[in-house]
């Protein structure tokens, strides 16, 4: 369970809504087989509009982003309800979101599934920042820091539901918990 993640952003705006972060024409993709997991994070954010986003999440012919923490304002994660969206992104590398609010179901996917932390700031930082910049998000205490300027904004902790998400989401959490049994051993 990693704690801190340091890298480059990638900024978005409000209202990313889940069919620009993974388009429905993916949908067909079952992630709990291992190469359609890796194709489908090579089309995270691919519904985000060129003419907005000119550099991709996820470069033409690439499986992975080289930007392993994304940057949003206002209901990231908007839409129909996709745990696709944030499998997506964290088969691409995206190990956090920074959004100034989350739409619930989003949300409530990424502690179901475990891929990833969406971490609500408390500042608008994509005004701030662009695509490229570098970050560390430090999940203990709470915070990003922005390299650039030093500046360190506080972010909502994730209370409770951190421990699920570091088990590596819901069912692997009630498993270590005892909720539910481990699954039996194959020969």
């Amino acid at each position: 369970m990693q704690s801190v993640f340091t890298g480059a952003v990638y900024v978005v705006r409000d209202n990313i809504d889940t069919d620009q972060i993974i388009p429905a024409q993916f949908l067909n993709l079952v992630p709990t087989i291992a190469e359609e997991y890796e194709r489908l994070g090579s089309h995270a954010l691919c519904g985000l509009p060129d003419a907005l986003y000119p550099t991709r999440y996820v470069a033409e012919g690439q499986l992975d982003s080289t930007f392993p923490i994304i940057v949003a304002g206002r209901n990231f994660g908007c839409g129909s309800s996709r745990e696709h969206a944030p499998i997506a992104l964290g088969s691409a590398g995206c190990g956090v979101v920074l959004a100034e609010s989350f739409a619930r179901i989003f949300f409530r996917n990424c502690i179901a599934t475990g891929e990833l932390y969406p971490c609500e700031l408390t500042a608008r930082l994509c005004e701030e920042l662009k695509t490229g910049d570098e970050v560390t998000v430090d999940l203990d205490a709470a915070t990003v820091t922005v390299k650039a300027s030093g500046r360190v904004v506080p972010l909502k902790p994730l209370g409770d539901v951190r421990p699920v998400i570091d088990a590596g989401g819901l069912f692997d959490y009630a498993r270590e918990s005892g909720m539910i049994d481990q699954p039996a051993a194959t020969a």
